[in-house]
C-alpha cells in the first residue's frame, strides 16, 4: 500500500484502479447496484472534458437538444438489427402512476429511434438538409458486471445525431466527427488513440459502418474511448425520414450518430495514473495548480499568504485554474500526498524563507520526488508555470504513446506467435474480418479485434486465423 493508501498498480491493478477513483474523490458507490454517484471533483472533470468536446461540436455546425428518457417499446421493434443488439441491456418500465401501462416504455439506452422519430417530422425538402444535432444526456444499459466510470448501468454521455442527402455526406460527417474525438483524446486527454473501423462483428447494432478511437491503458488492454457511425438509410428506412430531393423525387435520408461517455475518464486514469495516484493532463485538470502556503505560526503566516493571494490572482488573472490549500491542522506532506493522488499538475509551495528569498518551489507531478521540484524566480513565476503545464501536457502524451508503441507486435502468419502476443499485449496482424475467425480468435484467446486501423498502407497477408487472404490488417488486444 502506498503512503496514500493506494493499492500498488503491480499488485492489482483493478484495485488500484478502484482505489484511486475513491481516494481521489472522483466517484463514489450508488445504493442502487451498478450504478455511481460522480462526486464534485469528478464532476469537475467532466464538465472540462464536455466543454471542450462542445466547443468542437458547434465549430463544426451541430446544435444542442434534449430528448426524452423514456422510449416507447415499438421504436425500438421497427430496426430489428438494433433491437436485438440491445435487448440484454434494456430497462424498461411497466408501471406508471400506479397502473399498468398500456405500452412499456424502455429507459433510453441511446437515442438512435427516439431521434428518428422526431427527423422525420423536421425534415421534409433538401434545403432541410444536413440537420446535425447533439445530444448532453444520461443513458442506461442494464450491465451485469460493473466498474465505475468504465461500465455503469447509468452514465452520462454525449450523442450525435445527423441526417443528410447523400451516402457520402454521411460518410464525411461520420469521419469527421471520429477526427473530432481523436483530436480531442490527443491533445486534450493525451491519449494516443487509433482511429479505425470496427469489424461487421463488433460494429453498433443497426450500422452500417462503425469505426473507433482505440486506447491502450496501463495494463496493456484497450479501451474503446469513442464511436462514430454511419447508420446508412436503415433507421430513415425505420421511421420514415424522406425528403424531397432537387429533382422533387422523395429519398431516404442517410443517418450518423456518435457518442463519447464518462468512460474517458476511466481512461485517463488508466493511461496516466501511477502508484502515488491520478496524473492530470493540465488542459482537462479541474485545478491546474494548486497553492500550499507553509507556516508556523502567526508571524510567518503575516509573510507568507500576502505572497499566496498575490500569486493566486496573478495566475488567475493568466487564465489558469488554481486553488489555495489553506486547510488548517494537516501538515505540508499531508497536503503535498493528497494533491499528488488528486493529480494536479502543478503544485506552488510558499514558505518564509521562500518569501525571504523571492522565490518560489515548483513541483511537477508527472516527473517525482527531487527531480520534479525546482525553485523559481517570483518574478517569473507566472511565465514558468504556463511554460510547465505546456511541458507536462506533452510529456503525458509522449510517455503514453511510448508505452502503447512498445506493447504492440506485428505477426503474420504466425497463430501460436500471436497467441502469445495478446496474452499480455496488441497484436497487429492480418484479418479477413470473418465472423468465423472472429468468433475462433475470441473463444481461444478472450481477445477480440479492436479495429482496421485507417492509417495502414496497402497489401495483402494470410489471415491469422484461416490463412485467406486478407487485404487489412487489424488490432486484436484483451479488453474493457
Amino acid at each position: 500500500m502506498s503512503s496514500q493508501g493506494i493499492t500498488p498498480r503491480h499488485e492489482d491493478y483493478s484495485k488500484w484502479y478502484t482505489d484511486i477513483v475513491q481516494r481521489a474523490d472522483l466517484a463514489d458507490y450508488a445504493p442502487v447496484r451498478g450504478c455511481m454517484i460522480i462526486k464534485p471533483y469528478g464532476y469537475a472533470l467532466w464538465e472540462n472534458i464536455r466543454d471542450q468536446l462542445d466547443r468542437r461540436f458547434k465549430d463544426t455546425g451541430h446544435q444542442n437538444a434534449y430528448f426524452p428518457l423514456f422510449i416507447p417499446e415499438s421504436f425500438l421493434r421497427k430496426e430489428a438489427e438494433h433491437v436485438e443488439g440491445f435487448s440484454p441491456e434494456l430497462a424498461v418500465v411497466t408501471i406508471g402512476g400506479g397502473e399498468e401501462l398500456t405500452e412499456r416504455l424502455i429507459v433510453r439506452p441511446t437515442s438512435e429511434t427516439i431521434i428518428g422519430y422526431s427527423f422525420a417530422n423536421w425534415i421534409h425538402s433538401y434545403r432541410d438538409l444536413p440537420l446535425l444535432i447533439n445530444q448532453w444526456a444520461n443513458v442506461v444499459r442494464w450491465e451485469l458486471r460493473t466498474r465505475l466510470f468504465l461500465r455503469t448501468m447509468e452514465f452520462l454521455w454525449q450523442e450525435g445525431h445527423t441526417a443528410h442527402a447523400t451516402h457520402d455526406d454521411a460518410q464525411e460527417e461520420t469521419m469527421r466527427m471520429l477526427g473530432v474525438y481523436a483530436d480531442f483524446a490527443i491533445n486534450e486527454a493525451a491519449i494516443p488513440v487509433i482511429q479505425g473501423r470496427k469489424s461487421n462483428q463488433e460494429k453498433f447494432a443497426g450500422a452500417l459502418r462503425s469505426y473507433t478511437i482505440e486506447a491502450m491503458m496501463g495494463d496493456k488492454k484497450a479501451l474503446q474511448s469513442g464511436t462514430s457511425h454511419n447508420l446508412g438509410q436503415n433507421f430513415a428506412r425505420a421511421f420514415e425520414v424522406k425528403f424531397t430531393d432537387e429533382n422533387n423525387e422523395l429519398q431516404f435520408c442517410w443517418t450518423t450518430s456518435w457518442g463519447l461517455s464518462t468512460r474517458i475518464i476511466g481512461a485517463i486514469i488508466m493511461v496516466h495514473g501511477d502508484d502515488q495516484g491520478l496524473r492530470l493532463p493540465p488542459r482537462i485538470a479541474p485545478i491546474q495548480v494548486v497553492l500550499v502556503p507553509i507556516f508556523k505560526n502567526d508571524d510567518e503566516k503575516a509573510k507568507v499568504m500576502p505572497v499566496v493571494d498575490a500569486l493566486r490572482q496573478e495566475l488567475k488573472a493568466a487564465g489558469l485554474r488554481i486553488h489555495v490549500d489553506a486547510r488548517d491542522g494537516l501538515t505540508p506532506g499531508f497536503k503535498f500526498n493528497d494533491w499528488e493522488m488528486r493529480g494536479v499538475p502543478v503544485r506552488v509551495e510558499v514558505g518564509p524563507k521562500d518569501v525571504q528569498n523571492n522565490t518560489v518551489a515548483v513541483a511537477r507531478r508527472d516527473v517525482p520526488g527531487k527531480a520534479g521540484k525546482q525553485f523559481v524566480s517570483r518574478e517569473g513565476v507566472v511565465h514558468r508555470i504556463a511554460d510547465l503545464l505546456a511541458e507536462i501536457q506533452a510529456n503525458l502524451l509522449q510517455q503514453a504513446t511510448e508505452f502503447r508503441d512498445a506493447n504492440i507486435h506485428e505477426v503474420t502468419g504466425d497463430y501460436p506467435k500471436f497467441q502469445q502476443i495478446v496474452e499480455d499485449g496488441w497484436a497487429y496482424t492480418w484479418f479477413c474480418g470473418s465472423a468465423e475467425c472472429e468468433a475462433k480468435i475470441k473463444e481461444e484467446n478472450q481477445v477480440v479485434s479492436r479495429c482496421f486501423p485507417l492509417d495502414q498502407p496497402p497489401g495483402e497477408g494470410p489471415c491469422i486465423a484461416c490463412g485467406t487472404t486478407a487485404t487489412e490488417r487489424a488490432y486484436f488486444a484483451k479488453a474493457y
